[in-house]
């Protein structure tokens, strides 16, 4: 953009003034502005980085003040919620094995007909694909409906890496151990738990409330896109959906010392890719100097620099600024004048690497590699297989675009072989939010709630079509070593957790009737 400089002085014998006044008295004057303008700004800065120091009301983007919702009487939990998930963790649910042997899903099925009776008896049961099971409880209202969802398949392990068998369900160290009880069917568990809770203690939601479970979630959640479909074709429009994706972590930046509650309010796009490269094939004694596996080696490499910009996102440029007023004063400073200081906290992140660089920038990370037949023979044909995790603002299209450029070799073929891009931003200021971290504070106190960006896809992104509050939150506290065994080794999740996270469910169905009818007197 061009800027025109405004005139010192204006009129015919403006030259000749500005010669009289002599070049360094100009110069010391454009100075001089130029310190006032900067002390101006240096003061705003500050200003604004001391109020948000302060104290004051909690909004629905940062809520930690007292609510409704912590006085709620709550239903008496069962007992015996970890076995229970032990017992769940034992059923192999993996994704990998669905369409040759579904028998463990079946079995997992049973298991919980028989450990949630109330659940099997009292609410409507619907099969939607061999993998979808939808549960309707039908509360005062069927207008302005609940959605809880989660999933029960689980990715592979290999046994050999971990302390206990991943699917023995080992209950030790006050936690339970093993594939899933973080992905996803401690948070399942937990749903489940305040639901059968709430029917035994006679209690009736002011809406119709529904549990959606998917049992092939980890392959791009066909079943819960149907189940989408259905809320669609039906005319079900819900008033919020909530999923498995957030977690309450600590410490995700120096000097902030209370425990955030990360809620997702969207989720980055997912595409899985595949690079292929050809070559002559023949024996391997007199290689050319140009292979299929060369050539498609060096394009992996192309790509081990991070092709895709940086930048942050609407969801995480709030999320940020919400961390304000509990950051050190330094970080205080960024965050509270995030209009000024966006790039350079974005490049500040992106060079910290793991989570916090996924939050800057679409993600490429290189999982399969395929090539050759026997060691003493060229491959004819190599291949690569790629995760990508897009940013919020970029598509597949602009992905392949990028990708593209970065290899600069147009005998790598590109292909998609599975797509999705970001979904929609849900609101951080709106009723939905603020009802979400109203049970966060009464099952976890002390905790401050925040929008972020998803970095993994869940099967709620199918209702983001026609539902705008589509948000992501598992109630348990996840540590970074936790959160790296999901999908890794050692997973588990603190018994403390799986009862706080059923307190969690049950505030927030129980505070539903509350706020709608707070919304129907406005």
């Amino acid at each position: 953009m061009t800027q025109r400089r405004r005139p010192i002085r204006t009129g015919p014998d403006a030259a000749t003034h500005i010669g009289r006044a002599g070049p360094a008295r100009l110069v010391l004057g454009v100075v001089a502005v130029g310190a006032v303008a900067l002390g101006a700004l240096v003061g705003t800065v500050v200003a604004r980085a001391l109020a948000a120091g302060r104290p004051r009301a909690a909004s629905p983007a940062r809520h930690e003040a007292s609510s409704p919702a912590r006085s709620l009487p709550l239903s008496a939990a069962r007992p015996g919620s970890a076995e229970r998930l032990s017992r769940m963790v034992r059923i192999p649910t993996v994704w990998l094995t669905s369409d040759d042997d579904p028998e463990p899903f079946e079995r997992f099925e049973a298991l919980l007909a028989e450990e949630y009776p109330l659940v099997h008896s009292r609410l409507e049961r619907e099969k939607i694909t061999p993998f979808g099971i939808l549960y309707r409880w039908r509360g005062l209202s069927e207008s302005d409906p609940l959605v809880l969802m989660a999933h029960y398949d689980v990715v592979p392990a290999e046994p050999h890496d971990w302390a206990d068998d991943p699917f023995s369900g080992a209950v030790r160290e006050n936690a339970v151990w093993g594939r899933g009880t973080l992905d996803d069917k401690g948070h399942l568990l937990v749903v489940l738990e305040a639901v059968e809770n709430l029917l035994a203690d006679g209690f009736t939601p002011a809406h119709d409330v529904y549990v959606s479970l998917g049992g092939n979630e980890e392959r791009y959640g066909t079943a819960a896109q149907r189940i989408a479909a259905e809320f669609s074709r039906r005319d079900i429009r819900p008033w919020l959906v909530l999923d498995e994706g957030g977690a309450i972590i600590d410490s995700p930046f120096p000097g902030i010392t209370v425990p955030l509650a990360m809620v997702g309010v969207a989720e980055k796009g997912v595409a899985t890719i595949r690079l292929q490269t050809r070559g002559g094939g023949g024996h391997a004694s007199a290689p050319p100097a140009v292979t299929a596996t060369t050539r498609l080696s060096r394009a992996v490499l192309r790509l081990g620099t991070s092709p895709f910009a940086v930048a942050l996102p609407r969801p995480t440029h709030d999320m940020l600024t919400g961390f304000a007023p509990i950051s050190p004063f330094a970080y205080r400073l960024a965050f509270a004048n995030m209009g000024l200081f966006s790039r350079p906290v974005a490049r500040l992140l992106a060079a910290r690497g793991g989570e916090t660089e996924a939050m800057t920038r679409t993600t490429v990370a290189v999982t399969m590699l395929e090539a050759g037949t026997a060691p003493n023979v060229l491959p004819a044909a190599a291949s690569a297989t790629l995760n990508v995790r897009i940013a919020i603002g970029e598509t597949v299209d602009t992905v392949v675009t990028t990708l593209r450029a970065a290899i600069g070799d147009p005998a790598v073929e590109i292909v998609v072989l599975e797509e999705s891009d970001p979904t929609p931003v849900s609101s951080s200021v709106n009723e939905q939010f603020a009802l979400i971290s109203e049970a966060v504070t009464a099952s976890y106190p002390g905790t401050v709630s925040a929008p972020y960006v998803v970095n993994a896809a869940t099967d709620s992104r199918h209702f983001h079509r026609f539902v705008p509050a589509v948000y992501r939150f598992s109630p348990f506290v996840m540590s970074a070593e936790q959160r790296a065994s999901v999908h890794g080794v050692d997973e588990h999740v603190t018994i403390d957790s799986l009862e706080r996270g059923e307190r969690f469910v049950q505030t927030l169905i129980r505070s539903l009737p509350e706020r709608r009818a707070a919304a129907a007197s406005e």
